[in-house]
């Protein structure tokens, strides 16, 4: 068995004449000619081989075919790492040398019903990128295409795969390539791309993946994962937002940006000063270019689009009114929607995540912290967390508008820190506790939305009586929700104050 380093990047067919000419790749030594590759992906019928994440394919490259045997991939911002076995081909399949009991056993026992569900066949040209004696990089640039029956989707990657060196090396490397080209990471195989084409599936929206940490771990290598974990979720959402343009995706992708922030500042006390003050305002730059869109699809779903929609709660006057204003709103969510795909420039998304990756793998190992246990940590930073809660708490007593919302994003922090930190709290009490802060945080969400919609309404209203009017109307209709909410969620933090939090018992 081989362990494949390698970063997977996408550009537009149209940047590939510029990456050929770029001085690093026209610089590194060819490696023979341009091969055509033929591969067909094999499984069940019922694609027994996915559901355990097992791509088989066969490769025709001139008169020489060969079997590979790859399986699922820990994979980061394109960075992917994954066992394989690769043998001649001779007509049939041969799994003696799959040294993975497991595998192996699944690939005999289904051997005699594999068939063909999908090819690729793409171009491949491949160069050698070898800086020093200790770093050796090949450069594989592949065009061609994934077909599924009648089904085609284009291929356009630069991989980079490790020969010698360390990972960060192809990061390195990506990230002066991607300066001046538009590269994306890709976490997506070839394999994954042909049996979602074979499927029909679309791009969904990707959520915050469940925390993997163990306590056995250190803070550093918590925080590499956490964040990986977060990168996953951002560049998944960009790559879909580009390809599909729904409005979830943006959303998604803000919130992947939102928990990266709040992690570099949960886990400050251990990391170079520099690395989070810069990550921090890079990180939140990009989260601003797409804030509007967010904030109108909100105000006119939740806001707006209720009001218009009872009938009864409303004259027929009152109704045109509302209306016309809620058409109003529409057309800017349509223009803010437009210009938030506008901005989600691939290229700049993908500098970013690579930069990010790339820091990511270089930060120091050690320091003042270095011996400290992870859950010692996480009670310390999950208990100042609480700190805050409360503190913002009392203040809000007022249930002025400010305060209100400060209690709202350190219920946002925490709730952020208990997710992150929630394999090392027992489980039960930890979901109870968080389901009630989750709640309380929905609650003044919506105390938030509509205190934002007063201000909004009224400037797209501007000098029009009846939109003013419809405007002052709406704010009126949720008035009863917005105080019923704000109540039930201060109560709802009183009481998560007053018990014992789930890591109280690691203190």
């Amino acid at each position: 068995m081989s362990q494949e380093i390698e970063l997977k990047l996408a550009l537009p067919p149209k940047a590939l004449a510029a990456l050929r000419r770029h001085p690093l790749v026209a610089g590194a030594a060819r490696q023979g000619s341009a091969k055509t590759l033929d591969n067909t992906y094999f499984d069940t019928p019922d694609l027994r081989l996915q559901a355990r994440k097992i791509a088989l394919r066969t490769r025709r490259q001139g008169r020489i075919e060969l079997q590979t045997v790859k399986c699922a991939a820990e994979s980061t911002a394109g960075l992917t790492s994954r066992p394989e076995w690769e043998q001649p081909f001779s007509g049939s399949f041969d799994f003696s040398a799959v040294d993975a009991p497991k595998v192996r056993k699944l690939l005999v026992r289904h051997a005699s019903a594999l068939v063909p569900v999908f090819s690729t066949r793409f171009r491949r040209e491949t160069r050698l990128y070898a800086p020093d004696d200790k770093v050796r990089i090949l450069m594989m640039i592949d065009t061609g295409e994934v077909v599924a029956g009648d089904q085609r989707a284009p291929i356009s990657e630069l991989e980079l795969e490790l020969v010698a060196g360390e990972p960060l090396d192809l990061l390195l490397l990506a990230c002066r390539l991607a300066a001046d080209n538009p590269l994306m990471p890709s976490d997506i195989s070839k394999a994954e791309r042909g049996y979602a084409l074979h499927l029909g599936t679309r791009h969904e929206p990707a959520r915050a993946e469940p925390s993997a940490i163990s306590a056995d771990e250190s803070p550093l290598a918590a925080f590499r994962a956490l964040a990986y974990s977060c990168l996953r979720q951002w560049q998944a959402n960009a790559v879909g937002a580009t390809e599909d343009g729904a409005p979830e995706f943006i959303h998604q992708l803000r919130v992947a940006l939102r928990r990266l922030r709040t992690l570099l500042s949960l886990f400050a006390p251990l990391l170079p000063p520099e690395f989070v003050e810069h990550w921090r305002a890079r990180l939140g730059e990009n989260a601003r270019t797409f804030a509007e869109a967010r904030d109108l699809d909100v105000l006119y779903d939740e806001i707006l689009a209720p009001v218009a929609t009872d009938e009864a709660g409303h004259s027929g006057s009152e109704a045109d009114s509302v209306i016309a204003l809620a058409e109003r709103i529409r057309t800017e969510c349509e223009r803010a929607r437009s210009e938030s795909l506008h901005a989600l420039d691939p290229a700049a998304q993908g500098r970013l995540m690579i930069g990010l990756t790339a820091a990511l793998h270089a930060l120091p190992d050690g320091g003042a912290n270095a011996g400290l246990a992870l859950t010692d940590f996480a009670v310390r930073e999950l208990e100042r967390l609480r700190k805050k809660v409360r503190r913002r708490h009392a203040a809000a007593a007022d249930r002025s508008r400010t305060h209100l919302h400060a209690l709202r994003i350190a219920l946002k922090r925490l709730r952020y820190a208990i997710e992150f930190f929630a394999p090392l709290l027992p489980a039960k009490p930890a979901r109870r506790y968080l389901a009630t802060l989750v709640r309380a945080q929905d609650a003044l969400g919506f105390v938030h939305d509509v205190d934002v919609a007063r201000v909004r309404l009224a400037h797209y209203a501007g000098d029009d009586a009846p939109l003013r009017a419809a405007a002052a109307f709406v704010c009126g209709w949720h008035g009863p929700g917005y105080a019923r909410l704000g109540r039930r969620a201060l109560r709802d933090v009183a009481r998560l104050l007053r018990e014992d939090a789930p890591w109280a018992t690691h203190g």
